[in-house]
């Protein structure tokens, strides 16, 4: 029943957010329409949605997603050539839930981790 999953995060600033997600993690634009404080983002086989919260304080947020890749050294070092940062706490390591995730946070400081089977 459930085919698809496409979480939906704040955002304070569309252009700033737009800016991080295509310029800084190579996302693109989803869809040809452009909405009054939504915004639709996508990369290979995953899409993030953004609503507007100008009044989000970045220090309060909580907005999280785990993203799951097939080749996350090969992601890692792609950001790390794009001098992206990585969260302070979230450089690319195995967990010991036999994972191998990194995190960044993007303007907004929402979390997102990227992770991959670790076997």
């Amino acid at each position: 029943m459930l085919a698809d999953i496409h979480p939906k995060l704040p955002m304070r600033n569309k252009e700033t957010t737009k800016d991080y997600y295509i310029n800084q993690l190579g996302f693109k634009q989803f869809g040809n329409r452009d909405y009054d404080g939504y915004l639709m983002i996508e990369k290979d086989n995953i899409q993030i949605h953004f609503f507007e919260f100008k009044d989000l304080n970045p220090k309060e947020n909580y907005g999280q997603v785990y993203i799951r890749t097939d080749n996350i050294s090969r992601f890692y070092q792609d950001l790390l050539d794009r001098t992206v940062e990585i969260h302070a706490n979230g450089k690319l390591e195995i967990k010991p839930w036999g994972q191998k995730e990194f995190s960044l946070l993007d303007p907004d400081s929402n979390v997102l981790t990227f992770g991959q089977d670790a076997i």
